[in-house]
């Protein structure tokens, strides 16, 4: 056999030996592949069959607010819309953070949703120690609405008839007037301790588990004041049973057009809008964020819902995700900065 023979077998096999290397680096390269994307696939899979059951809605307050009511109308309508039922859970305690917990630990699968408030950007600056991150453990929906709040007392007092008459007795008699709220880091709360602050008075802060219960003892006297939402107040002020002093938010209320706002009543740099937002769990795919976000703009859009809102005194807003994810950022900031220069108190 002369040389040129030998080499071309020799060629022939090495071509025969990277064929077969290059059919197992195929191989090979095809099972990471199918490794790294059939999760990728069972997610799409997942998205597009999505929801396959109930939804829980995690409402960390008790029923009879503003978080409660919009979680309840909305959640009927998205059940229409999305075909499974939608069923509203009430898990209140520690200022929405019982609630905020169980989620932030749900299986980030889209059957677990929560609607929160202003808290979830207070609570950081408030508690020292938090079992979730309200940033990082959770993934964002869409911004839903803002619902006014509005310093109220009894209708039966005559003796208080203005945001001055509030402030002109507190300082009068420091420390014997009381305040309510729903909650330590609520927005209740939080509008009665920036209205404090900015009149330099001593009133005692109260906190329930909920507004329902605040609004009981306030109706009975065992607390003076209230800086309550206007959902579960309009009802009783309409009743004859609490008396409405002034609003919350830079602007008058549609659903209330003569109360006139604390910054209007004297009360210099005052304004508190309370806001609700929906979240899931952190990891929770883009495709169902995606189509519980497009289910709860739809749902914002009927008239059903905007009647109901419009009773409880909610302006529908709805957004993007990441729209809220900057929105949560941000109100997490301003509120570090005021509860560092408040002095508020999670104790």
């Amino acid at each position: 056999m002369n040389s040129t023979t030998t080499r071309s077998q020799n060629k022939d096999k090495q071509s025969t030996t990277w064929l077969k290397r290059g059919k197992g680096a195929l191989a090979g390269t095809a099972l990471v592949a199918s490794v790294l994307f059939a999760p990728m696939i069972a997610s799409v899979a997942h998205a597009e069959s999505y929801p396959e059951r109930s939804i829980s809605w995690i409402v960390p307050f008790p029923p009879g607010g503003a978080m409660d009511a919009i979680a309840r109308v909305l959640s009927e309508s998205m059940a229409e819309d999305l075909g499974q039922s939608i069923v509203v859970e009430n898990k209140p305690g520690a200022g929405g953070n019982i609630g905020a917990s169980y989620v932030a630990k749900a299986k980030p699968d889209g059957y677990t949703i929560m609607i929160v408030a202003n808290g979830m950007a207070v609570n950081p600056a408030l508690y020292k120690k938090l079992n979730y991150d309200p940033i990082n453990d959770f993934t964002p929906i869409s911004l839903l609405a803002a619902v006014p709040n509005i310093l109220v007392t009894q209708a039966s007092r005559s003796d208080v008839n203005s945001v001055q008459d509030v402030i002109s007795q507190a300082r009068a008699e420091p420390g014997k007037y009381s305040y309510a709220s729903a909650g330590v880091g609520t927005s209740i709360h939080l509008a009665g301790a920036l209205f404090t602050y900015l009149e330099k008075l001593d009133m005692l802060h109260v906190p329930y588990k909920g507004s329902g219960p605040a609004v009981s003892d306030l109706i009975s006297g065992r607390v003076d004041y209230m800086f309550d939402s206007i959902t579960s107040a309009k009802p009783y002020i309409d009743a004859g049973r609490l008396k409405a002093l002034g609003i919350t938010t830079a602007t008058r209320s549609s659903s209330l057009p003569d109360l006139p706002t604390l910054a209007e009543s004297g009360v210099e740099g005052y304004e508190l809008t309370p806001w609700f937002g929906t979240f899931a769990p952190a990891g929770t795919s883009p495709e169902i964020i995606e189509k519980l976000n497009a289910s709860m703009l739809k749902a914002m859009q009927s008239e059903k819902v905007k009647k109901i809102f419009g009773t409880i005194g909610a302006e529908p807003i709805g957004s993007t995700p990441e729209a809220l994810h900057a929105y949560l950022s941000n109100e997490t900031d301003k509120w570090q900065k005021i509860i560092a220069e408040t002095g508020i108190s999670a104790n």
